[in-house]
């Protein structure tokens, strides 16, 4: 148990640095189902499975393999993946129990030699939904305890990502803040010549700008930073 542990601690803080460096989402995920399988017992491979409105698809895999069976699912339209996400619920089986219920599944996991699947609900938030699924070699059906260091993981997983997402989107705030503050400025310098130069309004200032833009097809920011350039230059 003491190794079993290590091996989770060990795990948990691989995928905290992965969240900490990497931005892309891909990239995160494939983290996440590289350390799932090093996190649970007896699991050989790994997916991620994404529900939006276009459907299931595979966001990410440890190996091709798990791609394929997760496929045969969405192609049938139910499989445990779609049944974890549906449900909000684990499912745990051997494939040999796995045939009445969702033959297409089993049959193609048995191909690519899966005897043993589980999976998790992952519900980050609107965009990303779905399950993380694992899958073993041999036909121990997984336990009880992996179900529940499976849900430890993947709770651990949703607080990552939601927290990581959060960031990002601050950060993409911050920066459209910052443009739009870097616009403003220089508009307000554009309209101060223009009302200087011409002894108008702020509101007919303002006027000259937009019809300049709309006449050249060029943003308003860049009219008016082009503006203040030559104005500069002259002076």
């Amino acid at each position: 148990m003491t190794d079993l542990l290590d091996e989770v601690t060990d795990a948990m803080s691989a995928l905290t640095d992965v969240l900490e460096n990497t931005s892309g989402t891909s990239e995160v995920l494939e983290a996440v189902c590289a350390e799932a399988v090093r996190v649970v017992p007896g699991a050989d491979m790994a997916s991620i499975t994404a529900i939006d409105d276009d459907g299931a698809r595979t966001a990410a895999f440890s190996d091709e393999r798990a791609m394929t069976v997760d496929e045969a699912q969405y192609a049938a339209g139910d499989g445990p993946c779609l049944r974890a996400a549906a449900t909000g619920e684990i499912v745990r089986l051997a494939l040999d129990t796995a045939s009445e219920l969702w033959p297409d599944f089993a049959a193609s996991a048995k191909r690519h030699g899966v005897g043993s699947y589980l999976a998790a609900p992952l519900r980050v938030d609107d965009t990303l939904t779905g399950a993380i699924n694992l899958f073993g070699f041999e036909n121990h059906g997984f336990h009880e305890t992996d179900a529940k260091l499976l849900e430890l993981y993947t709770t651990i997983v949703t607080f990552g990502l939601r927290t990581t997402r959060r960031y990002q989107q601050t950060l993409e705030l911050a920066r459209h803040l910052d443009t739009a503050m870097q616009s403003r400025a220089v508009i307000e310098q554009a309209k101060g010549i223009l009302m200087a130069t011409h002894k108008i309004s702020a509101t007919e200032a303002m006027q000259r700008l937009i019809t300049e833009s709309q006449l050249t097809n060029v943003k308003l920011r860049q009219i008016a930073a082009d503006f203040v350039g030559k104005a500069s230059a002259q002076g």
